[in-house]
């Protein structure tokens, strides 16, 4: 399973758009994604900035598969009016590199 995170960057001025547009995606891209083996994407803005978690079975595979989605194309033009850069689903896109992370504790064993 991958955890990839992601960033995008929404066009000055339309940032109550893009809330609009994810507060109810359409029913054929909400399937497309999960066909790709998307087991969940979030999505949390900061402002401008659009920060996304996707956990995927294969992050490039989810990709290619993507790219060629009539669903995810319709969305991806549509969205991209929004944005200040666009992504086509092209190239080899690996998300943001991880730097740190806090691992899980373990759970407590035995009994006191």
């Amino acid at each position: 399973m991958d955890r990839i995170a992601l960033h995008t960057r929404i066009a000055e001025g339309h940032e109550a758009d893009y809330d609009r547009e994810h507060a109810r995606i359409p029913d054929e891209l909400d399937a497309a994604p999960r066909a790709a083996g998307v087991h969940a994407w979030r999505i949390w803005r900061d402002g401008r900035d659009i920060f996304h978690l996707v956990e995927v079975e294969d992050y490039g595979a989810m990709r290619r598969r993507l790219a060629g989605d009539p669903a995810n194309q319709r969305w991806q033009d549509h969205i991209n009016q929004f944005l200040e850069v666009v992504d086509d689903y092209g190239g080899e896109d690996t998300g943001i590199r991880p730097v740190w992370s806090l691992p899980a504790q373990p759970a407590e064993s035995g009994a006191s």
